[in-house]
């Protein structure tokens, strides 16, 4: 065996060097006794080898392997007419063997495609052909496709080819065939990807059936009827051709009129009956009433005496019969009215017992901790204002209020009826300014007032605002029409930064000791100052102001972003016996915990300062954060605003997004504009007042949209044009807003605009559809059906409806819980017992559950509560949540009293709360009597 050529065990492989990394080429045979590489004609140098040897234990052969290091500067300084290769040599006793040729090569993928694939439209069931040509490459890239970053498949699709010549081919389109296509070529060097192609597989339009024909529009005479049809078999997607024909056919048609019914002739007397009576009869043929004509009126039988009232029945005439049976009907009519007067007399008697009886019972006084007293003992003031039919919606039964968003919980104005101004604290105390009168309680026990307690229904306070004076009085102008009352609202300065650039919006009134509420119209921004916090016969000029520069407020970092507006309430040297009310919407999406949310506040050096994290526990101020809105209890006037980060992708912000429109000068083009703003009501006014100075017409009623802090864009896109009506210039139907663009818009509006051109002044017609959707985030349609105005006299003004004027609200009319009420609670609640202090179980009943120390250091703790409270149920105008809080309170305690020691406990910190029960529990059993 050892006298046999050499048998190469393992050849040297072709290579490829990626970067500069050096590669290794093994050799292997037997019988060897050496081997040696020889590299492009020339032998390797011996140094250059590794060698191992070992003999075969079967055969006792000798068997060598040889390796060598080939590294890219070798490969790259050979310049053959052929690729680098290198072969090795095997010798034994009897001669040589070569091994096969290696070629070593420099592996790379260029970074630009022969050919990408381009974005396509093709309608259902059609064929998709997207090409592709990887780049130049060693070794040859291979190909794979990604639709909307998943892997695409022919082995999971048998309606999808991926292996001819690296082209995707879709064999029959479908609507999820839709999609952003990208070609993937790889090699063992870098993978490549090409341009996104946009796949849309749209549907034309067809139309359904014919309804069936509709009902004459006349009920007499000739009119018109109808059928309709709807484009809606398939409807048009993914802009799709829209139907081509008439969605209305109308026909004449002609509806029977109405025959009112006419008497024929009467018939002949009838013979004369045992009864000495005869009779004729007449029937309603002349007409006959027909297609719902009215029937005869009056009698079709007549009946006569045919003996002159001289027939004898019984011996006795006929006339004699019948007298004794009028004069017995005239006794029962008599009888019959002698009753009724008999019960009304009662009915007098009974009321007036009644009055006398519960004037003597009003020594008992008043109890206000029952819930039914807090419902419907007194008026709660409402600030919502009425909605109005809004003239800005065209074509639409859904009318939004542009001034504020529905959804907005923030005060927007107080109403602009004087009269209701005039409604005293309770509502059942309307008919007389003096009445008194008494609430039964069933929680009684709690509050322990034994005093005779009366409430006396005043005039309305005389603090208002100064600027205006108007008089309400005459004869059916004033309360229960007694005496005259003369009013003074004030006409605040506001000062709109929609008309005269950035300026801030700014709102003042007068306030004194009674408090007030002053709210900045359409802004979502509110001032609720507490009964008492201003001193006695002091008044003070208070002021609110929204900026609308750019923010200083965010940090250098630039991890912040602004989450609400920048809010000042003054005068500077305000000083104040309790914290005020300050409400200020904002943008965050706080159903998750994703949110880094700070308070700050504006230092005298104009620089910001962080107030709180509304998370963490704070004694300087409180902060409630509801879903669209900030409730805070601040002590220092001052500058305030919301700031936020994100700590998650997750994070999220509410964008209102709104489509307004109009027909340019030249009558063929219409120009659609759609805007993107932080869901804030001061924000969305901005866009309000643009378009109000362009005659622009609200095509949808706004809606929100959810962006994430995920760092994709915004796209703004038109779809589902007439195709044959209307032309929109190429390659403008999708625009695209940054990330940053949105999210650190500071709530300036990001506006895109799209310009459609008709094809004919004819088409007065214009529906589409507006896509706002944020890249793997959320999409929101604003679905456009407009009718083309042609002149001026067919506009419609776009803002009709009248601003907010009366903008403060001064003493008890300002607040939902009468002060007597109030002071009751306070009193109660702030009472310490053996189980601490109520004004705990107070909040916790109220959802108040966060920070307490910050109440606690209050003077009166549940004042604060109750001023949170009505901050945070000013646009809700009932009290279900704090009756029923006292109803929940009152439960708790009632169960308490059976037990003697706790009862005891509860008398020494309740003065005559066991009489007060007990007098509450008898007259309640004496009203059921």
């Amino acid at each position: 065996m050892s006298g046999t050529l050499p048998h190469f065990l393992q050849e040297p492989d072709d290579a490829y060097i990626v970067k500069s990394n050096p590669i290794k080429l093994h050799c292997r045979a037997r019988p060897a006794l050496q081997i040696f590489f020889k590299c492009n004609g020339e032998w390797v140098h011996q140094n250059q080898h590794t060698s191992l040897e070992h003999t075969e234990l079967g055969t006792g052969l000798k068997i060598r392997e040889v390796m060598i290091n080939v590294s890219r500067q070798q490969v790259e300084d050979f310049h053959g007419p052929e690729d680098y290769w290198c072969l090795c040599v095997a010798w034994s006793h009897l001669g040589t063997s070569k091994s096969r040729k290696a070629t070593v090569r420099i592996a790379y993928l260029r970074k630009n495609f022969e050919q990408e694939p381009q974005g396509l439209e093709v309608p259902i069931n059609g064929m998709i052909v997207l090409h592709c040509r990887p780049p130049e490459g060693v070794p040859a890239a291979e190909v794979e496709w990604l639709k909307n970053e998943e892997l695409v498949s022919s082995l999971d699709d048998v309606n999808i080819d991926t292996r001819a010549d690296h082209n995707l081919i879709i064999n029959e389109a479908r609507l999820s065939d839709s999609g952003n296509y990208t070609c993937l070529a790889s090699n063992i060097v870098a993978r490549r990807r090409s341009a996104t192609a946009t796949v849309i597989v749209f549907v034309n339009g067809g139309w359904s059936s014919w309804t069936d024909w509709s009902e004459c529009n006349v009920r007499c005479g000739r009119g018109v009827q109808k059928r309709t049809r709807t484009c809606t078999n398939p409807a048009p997607l993914n802009g799709g051709a829209f139907c081509e024909g008439m969605s209305v056919q109308k026909s004449t048609c002609t509806s029977p009129c109405p025959v009112d019914g006419g008497w024929a002739e009467w018939t002949m007397w009838s013979v004369c009956s045992s009864e000495c009576e005869r009779q004729r009869t007449r029937e309603c043929t002349d007409p006959e009433p027909k297609h719902g004509g009215r029937l005869c009126d009056g009698a079709a039988l007549d009946t006569d005496n045919c003996t002159g009232d001289l027939c004898i029945q019984d011996r006795k005439l006929l006339h004699d019969v019948k007298v004794p049976q009028a004069e017995m009907e005239s006794n029962n009519d008599v009888a019959l009215y002698s009753g009724l007067a008999a019960g009304v007399v009662t009915v007098v008697v009974l009321v007036i017992a009644v009055t006398l009886y519960r004037r003597n019972q009003s020594e008992y006084g008043v109890d206000v901790i029952d819930s039914s007293a807090l419902t419907g003992g007194f008026q709660s003031f409402s600030f919502k204002s009425a909605r109005q039919g809004n003239p800005l919606l065209m074509n639409s039964s859904m009318q939004p209020d542009l001034t504020v968003s529905r959804t907005y919980t923030s005060p927007i104005c107080f109403p602009d009826s004087m009269e209701k101004e005039l409604i005293p604290e309770p509502a059942l105390f309307d008919p007389l300014p003096d009445l008194k009168v008494k609430v039964h309680s069933s929680f009684m026990v709690s509050l322990g007032v034994s005093e005779r307690a009366e409430y006396h229904a005043k005039g309305p306070s005389q603090t208002f605002p100064r600027g205006m004076v108007q008089e309400i009085g005459g004869g059916g102008g004033t309360l229960g029409g007694r005496g005259k009352t003369q009013l003074a609202p004030v006409q605040p300065t506001l000062v709109s930064s929609m008309t005269t650039g950035k300026r801030p919006l700014r709102t003042s009134g007068v306030f004194g000791q009674g408090g007030g509420r002053l709210v900045v119209p359409n802004a979502g921004v509110s001032l609720l100052v507490p009964h008492g916090a201003i001193e006695e016969d002091t008044t003070w000029e208070l002021y609110m102001s929204i900026t609308q520069q750019d923010s200083s407020a965010l940090s250098d970092e630039g991890q912040e972003i602004l989450l609400s507006p920048e809010v000042t309430y003054g005068p500077p040297g305000l000083t104040l016996s309790c914290p005020v009310a300050l409400t200020i919407a904002h943008c965050a999406d706080v159903s998750s915990e994703d949110w880094n949310i700070k308070l700050k506040r504006q230092a005298q050096n104009n620089s910001w300062e962080e107030v709180m994290t509304v998370e963490e526990e704070s004694t300087s101020c409180y902060c409630l954060l509801d879903t669209q809105c900030c409730h805070l209890l601040v002590e220092r006037p001052g500058c305030y605003a919301l700031v936020g980060e994100a700590l998650t992708p997750a994070a999220g912000k509410r964008l209102r997004l709104a489509v307004f429109g109009n027909m340019e000068p030249n009558f063929l083009n219409y120009s659609i504009r759609v805007y993107c703003v932080d869901d804030m009501p001061h924000a969305f006014q901005e866009v309000v007042s643009m378009e109000r100075g362009r005659g622009g017409r609200l095509l949808e009623e706004p809606k929100t949209l959810l962006f994430r802090a995920n760092s994709f864009s915004l796209q703004v896109s038109i779809q589902d044009i007439p195709q044959f009506l209307w032309s929109i210039k190429p390659f403008t139907t999708c625009q695209e807003f940054s990330f940053s663009q949105v999210w650190c818009s500071s709530q300036s509006p990001l506006q895109c605009a799209f310009s459609l051109e008709r094809y004919s002044p004819a088409a007065n017609q214009l529906s589409c559809k507006i896509s706002v959707r944020q890249v793997k985030g959320h999409e929101q349609i604003l679905q456009v059906y407009t009718t083309i105005a042609e002149s001026e006299k067919d506009t419609v003004p776009f803002f009709t409806q009248s601003d907010c004027t009366i903008t403060s609200q001064t003493g008890s009319r300002a607040f939902k819980i009468p002060l007597s009420i109030r002071q009751r609670i306070c009193a109660t609640f702030d009472t310490a017992n053996a189980k601490g202090k109520d004004w705990q179980l107070l909040a916790q009943k109220l959802h108040i559950d966060r920070n307490l120390g910050y109440f606690a250091r209050q003077t009166s703790p549940s004042a604060v509560i109750l001023s949170l409270w009505e901050a945070q149920h000013q646009e809700r105008g009932d009290l279900d949540s704090l009756a029923s809080a006292l109803e929940e309170i009152g439960k708790v305690q009632s169960k308490h009293s059976t037990s003697v020691d706790t009862l005891d406990r509860i008398s020494k910190t309740i003065p005559s709360s066991d009489s007060t029960m007990n007098r509450s529990s008898e007259e309640l059993d004496t009203n059921h009597t």
